[in-house]
């Protein structure tokens, strides 16, 4: 009975661990913000959607919470200034129509 209940103990904790925290969709305005999660919760992007498609500013975030890349899409397109953050300093790259 003893074994029993550590095994049912360590399955539950490994499940519990196992599970992503699941992604966020808030309506706003005639857009969707959708929120993608790292597994400890911290927020790892964030963006919007309109009739299913990328549109606005997306950011992304590294595991420690800084920024990784802001993004622009239009109509799922990127468009526009794009920022990442390398190792080596900021990177732009601009974008007309999803072309570099």
């Amino acid at each position: 009975m003893k074994k029993l209940v550590i095994a049912v103990c360590i399955l539950s904790v490994s499940l519990l661990q196992a599970q992503d925290k699941a992604p966020k969709f808030e309506k706003s305005g005639g857009l969707v913000k959708a929120t993608y999660f790292y597994k400890d919760g911290k927020v790892k992007e964030q963006g919007f959607f309109k009739n299913k498609k990328l549109t606005g500013t997306w950011i992304s975030f590294d595991a420690e919470g800084s920024k990784k890349t802001i993004a622009h899409y239009e109509a799922g397109k990127k468009v526009g200034k794009w920022f990442m953050w390398k190792e080596d300093g900021l990177k732009e790259i601009d974008y007309t129509d999803n072309v570099i």
